[in-house]
């Protein structure tokens, strides 16, 4: 694993390289119960932040209009479809360092794919595994067909070290399961590192004040261990995902693509994980490498992610100040260091993408996993 050395008093851009090579399992996946017919959602709906957001404590009209307080959500049509799809982990990306006894809020970004207008008499509910003082409901706010939700619950980690996970679920008025992409589970996974209370750190995400737009930036406080130590000498990475380069870098590598008579990659969630999940790890221990700090590598993150791949890529850069999302893009194209960053770029042999990107410390990660299912 290769590092370099970082100079906070120079304007510095770390070059990297591309080499070629979540979803954490759960025996017996619930079952779709609901009665309706179920939208099998397209792959598309997985781009992150391209529609009308909401929040879960506020109300919001058709897409046509801006989100209104106290909107009363229609009366869906018998034959209409609840459907959702996963678009991206807000806070508490999977794998997130979290100590003991912390009171943290787990909040995903959800897309209604279906034909149902959503309302408080939908709800999200704990399913499986460690409930994590979860309660027993949260109600949605109205979410339109096309409309983006961001869900939150609140949420305790447990005081035994280890990974834990607790799995949630999305039920219609009656109470019946939705199908949310190709599962039907909203999960949280943390890593519980410490237990002293002294140690404790609070994750959180502050909600937008009423009838102001979600913020395009999550921070999130994670406890990292320096690359090789024993953990003793644990740190605090106070990185933070930002939405808007998420989705700016998406849009100028199908932009580029389109130039180039290509076709758009698709944005998939598992990927997307993926490279967060690696994005986090850079900025935390600066690293300048595709192999992990825990030595994973793009296909065994990949992997880790849920994700069946018959070959796997990766681009990564980082540099201090950040590039923008179309700058990104830009020096993957232009590097002569690594042809593979371009090549990645236009690719035929990859149809799917994941993007990550992390900031802490004036430097800014970003990473792109490409993949062929």
């Amino acid at each position: 694993m290769n590092k370099i050395l970082f100079t906070a008093a120079a304007l510095t851009i770390l070059l990297f390289s591309a080499c070629s090579g979540g979803a954490p399992a759960e025996t017996g996946t619930p079952a779709v119960t609901e009665t309706q017919a179920v939208a099998t959602p397209a792959a598309s709906t997985e781009v992150p932040a391209v529609t009308e957001t909401t929040t879960a404590a506020a109300s919001v009209t058709p897409p046509t209009s801006a989100p209104t307080e106290g909107t009363a959500a229609p009366t869906n049509p018998p034959d209409c479809t609840n459907s959702a799809a996963f678009v991206a982990d807000i806070t508490i990306p999977d794998e997130t360092n979290v100590a003991g006894g912390t009171l943290f809020t787990k909040t995903w970004r959800i897309n209604n794919n279906g034909t149902c207008v959503w309302g408080p008499t939908y709800t999200l509910s704990h399913y499986s595994e460690e409930r994590m003082g979860a309660p027993d409901s949260v109600p949605l706010a109205v979410t339109y067909p096309g409309q983006n939700l961001d869900v939150s619950v609140n949420l305790t980690a447990p005081t035994g070290t280890g990974k834990h996970q607790a799995n949630f679920v999305l039920k219609n008025p009656t109470g019946l399961i939705m199908n949310v992409g190709d599962d039907s589970r909203l999960w949280v996974v943390i890593n519980v590192t410490v237990t002293n209370a002294a140690s404790t750190v609070t994750v959180t995400r502050t909600p937008p004040a009423a009838g102001s737009a979600p913020a395009s930036t999550s921070t999130v406080a994670v406890s990292t261990v320096p690359a090789g130590g024993s953990g003793s000498n644990t740190t605090t990475c106070l990185f933070s995902i930002d939405r808007t380069k998420l989705t700016e870098t998406i849009d100028a590598i199908n932009a580029y693509r389109a130039q180039n008579g290509l076709p758009i990659f698709i944005v998939n969630a598992k990927l997307a994980r993926a490279a967060q999940k690696h994005a986090n790890d850079m900025v935390c221990n600066k690293l300048t490498t595709h192999t992990g700090s825990d030595q994973s590598t793009p296909q065994s993150r990949v992997t880790d992610a849920g994700y069946t791949a018959s070959s796997v890529s990766e681009n990564v850069q980082g540099s201090k100040p950040p590039l923008s999302g179309q700058d990104v893009v830009n020096w993957w194209n232009t590097d002569t260091t690594d042809l593979k960053n371009k090549e990645n770029l236009v690719s035929r042999n990859f149809t799917e993408i994941g993007v990550g990107y992390s900031f802490f410390e004036e430097y800014g990660y970003y990473v792109i996993v490409f993949a062929q299912p």
